[in-house]
This record gives structure tokens, sequence and C-alpha cells, in this order.
């Protein structure tokens, strides 16, 4: 099986929704892409394809050669936003000269019609307006006429061009056409008008797009551009970022950003990881502890040994998972793209059919009234609206949920998480920290300096997760390692060393039975007691005489309670499947209040449970954070991975909690809740325009108020409904995911 790859590349050359469409179509027919998706907002296209069969550059003929233009180049690509500010100031400076040349021409032509030789004054300042500053309009247009194509540049080109040159030959013969009041009609400051208004509209929706990608601008700052490197003899050195390799020491001083991720090696410090987390308390950092690209030490300094790099950083992969995600497309988004491949023919077609029918019943003044209706119709008809209806809100919102430490893989999973009304949790590691903690010591003797050191000396020559759990609690409060003698590790039941001639057994029952150890009632009783809150009880005798009970457990995170209480008042159901015990299970399930709860599930288990739910028309999330999580996963409808999880858990799922923080889900469902209804808004808005505007356009309203619209309000009306959908997609960004009902 060919192996395929998946790129992204800047697209040049977009105008509208069915320029998307053409590249879309392009791209999809050559040999070897499998997919190929445009993001008309971002001017961008993902494509799958087998390198086997095609390459970028052969990737880029082929669209060239339909009229637009990819960039293939990484370097170039880099470049792009360079690119697109200095085509934004281009934009500005045609807008703006266009509008000067524009306003005496619309005062000659609305006010002082009898000002002499005002018909070839406005002909002179109109030509550069319609044929220089709007000249892309009409080479675009002539582009997509040679491969047999249109867009929006060719409803403008034709609406301005048939103006003008109606104008120019009324001008040049001016009896040909003479109205009753003498005048003949001239339309220089329609074509005038409308190019300064679409110039005026493209300009506000570009700065309005660039808004849309602000999360993604976001998280590309975040990385440094410079270390300080730390030679093995401790002399430091500023290097470039990119010449960072795995196992190379880095110095991160206060306030700097963590420039890869990493592991500390000396010293400590709080570093802010609101930026990648979402979570606005700093973390505690310790030697061993994790540090990612992109957080924010606050006070310390530390070193840290670089682990991961470049594309391999966690920053990196959220980052690529924002720009995916911003490009795919939900079920909605394939219907509107079917419209828009063939609006503008149909748009054409609705011209020409209203000029035809103004000239059977125009009366006297058919020619004049056919040809504002037809260029009306043509510019009203902008298919922007349409293609930016979807990809804006969807851009906005995944943007949004990354900055709030909610990364969506795609769309499909954004417009899902709102209907999910029914939730599969995993235990461990979800519900839970996915970690023993030591919860309880229960003292039975007053040595207790002594005995701490003796049992963190032990404990910290076990590799056993259990030990290592005793050995964090006690470091932590500061206990020192001293020199214990013949130290024995029994498989199942614990650990054996003597101290200055004593022996200590510390492990389970099993351990203290073997020993001859008798255990009284009541430590029994405690002992009893502590297992069924689900915690793993540790006898640490000397002597034959217990010293102090130990209880590890998983705990639960100080947040699930909480979240698990949210979710449900959304009248979802929430399930718990674990491959622990039946004891453990329930006891969690008792302090979390769930009620549908399984244990002992095997991988292959919980998939089956999910397809139940299924079955029974619940639309399921399933959460989870290991590998033995992802085929319940894969089945789910929508699957959400725990940022500490597995790499595969977060490879499989449509939506990774970066926090870990289980209400987050709440407020992805919140996101999700509304993102949908700003698309639906933006498509009905979308549509209801055009399914007003343009038999407005044609004169419907004329037999009966002598009504019809003057191209100039058209042109106007057209730029601000793109402008419209992009602003209404952007009230997004202040809106609060509550996570409350």
């Amino acid at each position: 099986m060919a192996v395929t790859v998946r790129k992204n590349f800047p697209v040049s050359g977009l105008s509208c929704a069915s320029c998307a469409a053409n590249v879309e179509k392009t791209l999809s027919s050559q040999p070897g892409v499998k997919s190929a998706s445009v993001n008309f907002a971002s001017s961008t296209v993902w494509v799958e394809y087998n390198p086997e069969d095609t390459t970028p550059t052969g990737l880029r003929n082929v669209v060239q050669s339909s009229g637009y233009d990819i960039i293939t180049d990484e370097e170039e690509a880099g470049k792009q936003s360079e690119v697109t500010l200095r085509e934004s100031e281009i934009l500005k400076r045609k807008t703006i000269g266009a509008a000067l040349l524009t306003i005496p021409i619309v005062i000659l032509g609305m006010f002082l019609m009898d000002f002499p030789y005002a018909n070839w004054i406005m002909l002179i300042m109109a030509t550069p307006v319609v044929f220089w500053f709007g000249r892309n309009f009409f080479v675009n247009a002539f582009k997509q006429l040679k491969h047999g194509s249109t867009n929006m540049d060719t409803l403008v080109a034709l609406s301005t061009g048939i103006a003008y040159f109606f104008s120019l030959i009324n001008t040049v013969f001016p009896h040909l056409l003479m109205t009753a009041d003498g005048h003949p009609p001239v339309y220089f400051e329609a074509s005038a008008v409308i190019i300064v208004f679409i110039l005026l509209g493209k300009l506000l929706e570009e700065r309005a797009k660039s808004s849309t990608t602000s999360a993604i601008k976001k998280l590309m700052g975040l990385q440094p551009d410079s270390v300080t490197f730390v030679s093995e003899d401790g002399t430091e050195a500023i290097m470039a970022v990119s010449s960072v390799q795995p196992g190379d020491l880095l110095r991160v001083k206060p306030g700097e950003r963590v420039p890869v991720d990493g592991e500390i090696t000396h010293g400590a410090s709080f570093v802010d990881e609101s930026s990648i987390t979402g979570e606005p308390m700093a973390v505690e950092k310790l030697p061993g502890n994790k540090v990612f690209a992109g957080t924010i030490n606050q006070k310390g300094s530390f070193v840290l040994k670089a682990r991961k790099v470049g594309s391999e950083t966690l920053l990196a992969r959220i980052i690529l998972m924002v720009q995916e995600a911003q490009g795919s497309k939900p079920p909605v988004q394939k219907l509107v793209d079917k419209i828009a491949s063939v609006f503008v023919p149909v748009v054409i077609g609705l011209s020409i059919l209203t000029f035809a029918i103004w000239m059977l019943l125009g009366g006297t003044q058919s020619l004049p009234q056919a040809l504002l209706a037809m260029v009306s119709v043509l510019i009203i008809a902008c298919p922007c609206a349409l293609g930016l209806a979807t990809p804006t809100a969807i851009m906005v919102g995944i943007g949004k949920g990354a900055e709030h430490g909610i990364l969506i893989k795609d769309a499909d999973g954004l417009e899902l998480s709102h209907r999910i009304n029914a939730i599969v949790l995993d235990k461990t590691g979800t519900i839970t920290m996915g970690k023993p903690t030591v919860t309880d010591w229960i003292w039975q003797t007053e040595d207790l300096s002594l005995v701490k050191q003796i049992i963190l000396s032990i404990e910290s020559q076990s590799e056993h997760p259990l030990a290592s759990a005793i050995a964090t609690s006690l470091n932590g409060e500061g206990t020192e390692i001293i020199l214990i003698n013949d130290f024995q590790s029994i498989t199942g039941r614990g650990l054996i060393a003597t101290f200055d001639g004593e022996k200590y057994n510390i492990g389970n029952e099993l351990l203290m039975r073997d020993a001859g150890i008798i255990l009284s009632p009541e430590e029994m009783l405690k002992a009893y007691e502590l297992q069924e809150q689900a915690k793993t009880v540790i006898f640490v005798a000397r002597n034959g005489k217990i010293q102090v009970i130990i209880a590890i457990a998983d705990q639960i995170k100080p947040t699930s309670v909480i979240a698990i209480e949210h979710l449900r008042s959304k009248g979802i159901e929430i399930h718990m499947l674990t491959g622990d015990n039946e004891h453990t299970a329930a006891s969690i399930a008792n302090q979390t209040g769930i009620t549908k709860y399984k244990a002992g599930f095997l991988p292959k288990d919980k998939a089956v449970y999910i397809q139940a739910l299924q079955k029974e028309g619940k639309v399921v999330a399933m959460v989870g954070d290991g590998i033995n999580d992802s085929l319940a996963m894969a089945q789910a409808d929508v699957s959400v991975a725990m940022g500490n999880g597995s790499d595969i858990a977060m490879d499989v799922a449509k939506m990774t909690i970066v926090s870990s923080n289980l209400d987050s889900i709440s407020s992805a469902i919140e996101l999700s809740k509304q993102t949908i209804r700003t698309i639906k808004q933006n498509l009905f808005w979308a549509f209801i325009y055009n399914l007003i505007g343009i038999p407005i356009a044609a004169g419907i309203l004329y037999p009966f108020t002598g009504f019809m619209l003057n191209p100039m309000i058209a042109g106007g009306a057209m730029a601000l409904s793109s402008v419209s959908v992009v602003s209404n997609s952007l009230r997004l960004k202040f809106k609060k995911m509550s996570v409350n009902p």
C-alpha cells in the first residue's frame, strides 16, 4: 500500500468560494492526489498525495495552469505573512486612489449633470479607476475564461465593464440613446463606485480574516528565537533555537520562555503553562519534572535537558493540529461548496435573463433599464459571503479552543460535540491522577524522624511504583537518606532491610504473615477501612512490631467531581469503564456520583460497550488517556484524549484536553454549540441576502413601487455582506465558554 503525505500550502489568487472550489477540483483530479481541501478564509490548501505519483512542483504547475498559484517552497511559504502584508498595503493604496478619483465622478454624475463636458471629465477619471485600480478583476476574469471557469472577478469585470462601455458609447455618440430630459444615460459613477466598494470590502474582509488566525499567530510567537546553551564544563553561550539537539543542556532564566520540551536537571521554579494548558495557575517545577516549549519561567533559574526539539515539541504539534483543524470542513460545508461551484454561472444566467425580460417589457427606456438591472444582479450576487460563512466560524472556534487548552483535531469533532448525550470515561488518568500517591500515614511510634529516614532509604532502592510514591512523599518533607544493610526485594510482597542491628519489613499483609508478624485487631480494622476506600495498604514493621500503616491510592483529580456534575446537569449520561477491580471501581464511582460503571474491562470490551450505546441512538464521546483506550476512542462518535496521556491516544482523538482537566469537556461542548450557532447564522444571512437581493436587483419591485436598485448600492451591499459574515464569526472570540448549566 502506497504511503501518502499530507501537506499544507498557501494559495494565491482566491477571490471567492468559487475560486476555492476550482482549485480543489483541479488538485483532486490529478493522479496521485488522494484528497484536497481549500480553506478560502485562510487561503491555504491541505493536499494528501502519493509522492511516487506526483510532487509539490507538479501540483503547483497544474494549479498555475488553472489561473491560481500555490506556494510549495518552504522558505517562500515562511515569508507568506510578509507577502500578505505587502499585498494588503497595495490594496489599501488602490482603495484610497480609486476613492479620490471616484468622489468627483459621483458629484458630477449625481448633482452636476449639466456641467460642461461632464461626461468627458467622468470618462477620463473613471478610466483609471476601472482599468488601473480595478485591473486585477479583469485580469483574473480573463484567466478564468481561458480555463473555462468563472469566479467573483468574472461578475465584477462583467458588471463594471458593461456599465463603462455603455457609458463610453453614449459619451462618444451622445445622440444614439438620448433620454427625454436630453441627457444620454451614462453610468461612469456606477462603474467607479462599484470598484471602490469592492476594493474597500476586500480590504475590510482581509483584515477581518487575519483576525480569525490570531490564535495560530499567538502560538507561533511563543517559541523564542535564541537559547542559552550550557556546555559540559559549565560555560554558557547564546545559540539559535533551531540548532538545539536532543540531549543538549539549556539554561532558562527568570521571565524567559522555555525553548524546547525537556526535563529539569538543576534548579527549580514556577512555570506559567497557561499558553499550553489554558490553566491560569503557575506550576512548580523541580529536578526530574517535564517542561514544555512556549511556557514561561517565572522566578527561578533552571537547567533542562532537551528531549524533543523542532517539530517534535508539544507546541509544534499543537500548532500543526490547530492548522489542520482550521483547514478541515464540517459536513455542512460540503453542501455549500457544491452550491458555490455553480453559483457564478447561475448568476450570469440570471443576469442575462433579467436583461432579456427588461428588453421585452421595459418600454421606451428598455435598454438603460435592462443594463442597470443586469449590472445590479451581477454585482449583488457575490459568493464571498457564502464561502466565508463556515470556514471563518470554524477557524475562530478552533483557535479559541486552542487558547483555552482544548485542541480540536477536525471540524467534524467540533460539529458533533454539541450533540453528545453520553460520555464514557476511563478511570485511570482520566478521572484519577493516573499515578499512586500517599494519602495516609497512621503512626504507631513516636520515633518518627528515624523511621522516616529508614523508610526513605529502603524505598529509594526499589523501582516499584508504590515505593516511588512513598519516596516522593518523604522527599517532599525534606527527609534525608541514611545507609542501610541487607536490602532484599521480595516480588509480590515488599522489601526487607536492616539498620543498626534492627530488622525492617515494608510491604503488604502477605509479607507480614510470612515474617510471622501478627497484626492487632485495631490494625486489621484500620487496614480494612482503607481498602474499602480503594487504597493500597503498606505496613512498616521494626523487629516484628508495626511502626506505621501507609495508605496509597490513585487519587481522584480535584476537578473531576464538579466536572462530572456539570456534564450531568447538561443531560449527558456518564459511564465509567475500567480494567481495575470491582472494589476500586465501585469506590471511585461512589465518590464521583457515577451510577453506571463497569470493572474488569479489556480494551475490546470498552469498544463493544460504546457500540451498544450507539445502537440505542446515543451520540457517544469516549474520554481516555492510554493506549488501551485507543480502540474505544476510535469507535466513539467523538474521542477526547487527556493531554498527559499517550501519543497514540492523542493521535486517535478528535479532541485533546491539554490540561487533562475534565471540566474542559463542558467548555468544549459549549464552544461547539456557539460555533455551530454562528455557522447557521452566517449561512442564513448569506443565503437570505442572495435570495432577497437578486430579485430586487433584477427589478421585481419596479412594477409595484417604481424602485430600481442602483448598481452603486448593490456594490456597497455586496461588500458589506462579506464583512458582516466575518465580523459575526469574530464575535465568537468574546463569548464565554461557561461550563455551568
